[in-house]
């Protein structure tokens, strides 16, 4: 088992909960970033900036059993499909019976964007995200 972080978009305090656990249980962390991030990690791959070339690389370095960490719906739903747990940073759990709905969800959105409306962007991380993202991560760990 190993713990992949998606690192590009992933929040310093869910990457140092991942290095803690990752220690704690003696799991390996690989994260993965473009060249435009400076991420300190044991185990780190660096991509291009091409669209889409970290989650290609963490898809290609998943294997059943491990656990990763994405912001990333469609990345989660093509790892669920090669059984990988996954979870986002704050916490949640991407599982087949909600993947679906989440990725419906965005491209609703994203029409709704491409027509011209606005959606809100993500809201600022809490300590509640951090303990939440901590015990979800612990829970699969154990």
């Amino acid at each position: 088992m190993k713990i992949i972080v998606d690192a590009d978009a992933c929040p310093k305090t869910a990457l140092q909960i991942c290095m803690k656990l990752g220690r704690k249980y003696g799991v390996p962390v690989w994260t993965v970033a473009s060249f435009n991030h400076n991420i300190e990690s044991d185990h780190h791959l660096t991509v291009g900036s091409d669209s889409q070339e970290a989650d290609l690389k963490v898809l290609n370095l998943a294997e059943k059993g491990d656990i990763a960490i994405t912001q990333d719906w469609g990345l989660a739903a093509m790892l669920i499909g090669k059984q990988v747990r996954s979870l986002s940073p704050t916490g949640r759990e991407y599982r087949p019976d909600n993947i679906d709905f989440m990725l419906e969800e965005r491209e609703l959105k994203a029409k709704f964007r491409r027509a011209g409306g606005r959606t809100k962007g993500p809201r600022k991380r809490t300590k509640e995200d951090d303990r939440d993202f901590y015990n979800n991560l612990e829970a699969l760990l154990v």
